[in-house]
């Protein structure tokens, strides 16, 4: 694993300047923030050894490094799951490789059904805290010093000061901005109405099926962590129609004006 992470490393510095700094992970729909990155270089994931391909609608599929707000960033644009098929250690390897390229911020974003039967399509929710449903884990097996501990601690996964963060930015921008318990669950298909009551009565406020691998592997590496959900649909059982993953796309094109603003506003003050 550590010599295929150096080979990303290097096929990703051969082609940049300067290092970035943030990163970013944006899910379903919400890939258009990497069309605002100034002097930018796009590079295709096939381009990059050992990353995997994205295959899901609304996940263009490449690395985006630019200037954003004055910061140097780099973009994810399209993420890869469990559900395509790719091993756990797929999903997680661009984290492990943005680190090693310089990045010790991560913004984490998706698409996600509200579970909170407060919620509406098309609000926005930081993530306090989640809940893993898929039973899996990308620190299984052999582990290496160099990244981080055997057991690392996750009692505040997602970073206090970045929440406080966004929050600020969200009131300076006049939007509102939830805050709540994401759910990862394996996907492809959508939760059964029996599965979402589940998890409310659990805690969750959100339901997916992404990020909490990435944000395991962020925090075994001590990468400061915001995760970002755009709620697109209410989860299954709240709402008298089926879900759809065009409804999703639709929803995430609605919200993106506030999206944009929103994350402008906190990569401007990290």
């Amino acid at each position: 694993m550590s010599e295929a992470i150096q080979l990303a490393k290097r096929a990703i510095e051969e082609r940049i300047a300067k290092a970035p700094t943030i990163g970013l992970v944006l899910g379903s729909g919400l890939g258009v923030l990497a069309d605002e990155i100034s002097n930018s270089v796009a590079i295709p994931y096939e381009e990059i050894p050992h990353f995997g391909r994205s295959t899901v609608v609304g996940h263009k599929g490449q690395l985006v490094i630019g200037m954003l707000e004055g910061k140097q960033v780099v973009a994810m644009q399209g993420r890869f799951h469990t559900y395509e098929g790719h091993g756990m250690d797929s999903v997680v390897f661009p984290i492990r490789v943005l680190k090693e390229i310089g990045v010790e911020q991560l913004i984490v974003t998706n698409a996600a059904g509200g579970v909170n039967e407060s919620y509406m399509p098309g609000d926005l929710m930081v993530i306090s805290d989640h809940l893993n449903m898929a039973a899996r884990n990308p620190l299984i097996g052999p582990n290496d010093e160099k990244y981080g501990v055997r057991f690392p601690d996750m009692s505040e996964a997602y970073n206090k000061l970045l929440r406080a963060l966004a929050h600020a930015t969200a009131a300076d921008l006049g939007l509102s901005l939830k805050e709540g318990v994401y759910a990862w669950m394996l996907g492809p298909s959508y939760e059964t109405p029996a599965e979402i009551r589940m998890l409310r009565m659990l805690g969750a406020d959100a339901v997916g099926m992404s990020t909490v691998p990435e944000v395991i592997v962020a925090r075994h590496m001590n990468l400061d962590v915001l995760g970002i959900s755009c709620i697109t649909n209410m989860a299954a059982g709240i709402l008298p129609q089926p879900l759809s993953h065009e409804e999703v796309i639709e929803t995430t094109e609605q919200v993106k004006s506030a999206f944009l603003s929103l994350i402008h506003g906190i990569v401007k003050n990290m």
